[in-house]
């Protein structure tokens, strides 16, 4: 078994023994991971499913595209609506399986891959893997009573982008416009985040104050997708966390990796 199934596994060992109501890449009873994948260099990978709920599961993998829009929300693009590009992306990836039963804790590969033809141009290409439950069959009956009567099943999914590269493509970002947001009772903080170059840029946000060790916040998962010269980013606040942002901060976008690479960095005074 190779050392990244192996991680995977032990990644699923620990949130079924910590009783973990949501972690992420999670809905319902569906644990995903990794939550995100690069292919490059044509190299392909796997992506663990497993079913910590106490019944079997079925689910249906389909690839999607969607667009990120100036709010940082992805957004359903319809077939025909897609662009040469993104028509492409759909083209080049490869899954399987494709439709998967999942006994109660029994992690399941889905191995993925990108098929890269020679005169392809050099760039960044992404599509979205969504894992969706597919409901058990509900026999019909019949009733004497007059009236419709009518039961809503939730179909739960987790969706999650399956990047392309090809060539040596690169990304900066900065961030500009750090402030509180308060509205109705609720405080968030909001930036502007820019990216620039041939790929996206994806990273986790932590928040300092000098002379103070522990940062004030941090957040994870935060991306800039290729289609998009900068977003909005707005990450509400808990209380506590709202409490302590006023003052002199400095907001840094680091690498969501092991070695934490700066991307960007701001100060700021926030009221």
């Amino acid at each position: 078994m190779n050392p990244n199934r192996l991680r995977l596994l032990a990644f699923f060992a620990a949130c079924i023994s910590a009783s973990l109501a949501a972690p992420a890449g999670a809905a319902g009873d569906l644990l995903v991971a990794p939550t995100r994948l690069v292919l490059e260099g044509g190299r392909g990978t796997e992506i663990i499913l497993n079913n910590v709920g106490s019944q079997p599961a079925t689910y249906r993998i389909s690839v999607e595209l969607r667009r990120m829009n100036a709010e940082g929300r992805l957004e359903e693009v319809a077939p025909e609506g897609a662009t040469e590009k993104e028509k492409a992306t759909l083209a080049m990836i490869s899954y399987a399986p494709r439709r998967v039963t999942l006994p109660p804790n029994q992690p399941q590969v889905v191995r993925v891959g990108a098929r890269l033809s020679p005169d392809l141009p050099d760039g960044e290409y992404r599509a979205h893997m969504l894992f969706r439950a597919v409901p058990d069959a509900t026999p019909v009956t019949s009733t004497p009573r007059a009236g419709l009567s009518i039961a809503l099943t939730p179909i739960y999914g987790v969706t999650i982008p399956v990047i392309v590269r090809k060539g040596a493509l690169q990304a900066s970002a900065a961030i500009s416009a750090v402030h509180l947001d308060r509205q109705g009772g609720q405080t968030a903080l909001a930036f502007t985040l820019a990216r620039s170059g041939s790929r996206s840029v994806y990273g986790r946000l932590r928040v300092t104050r000098p002379g103070v060790s522990k940062p004030l916040y941090e957040a994870r998962g935060i991306a800039v997708y290729a289609e998009l010269s900068q977003r909005t980013v707005s990450l509400a606040l808990s209380p506590e966390a709202a409490a302590l942002m006023p003052g002199t901060v400095t907001v840094q976008y680091l690498e969501d990796n092991d070695t934490g690479g700066l991307i960007a960095e701001s100060q700021a005074v926030l009221r």
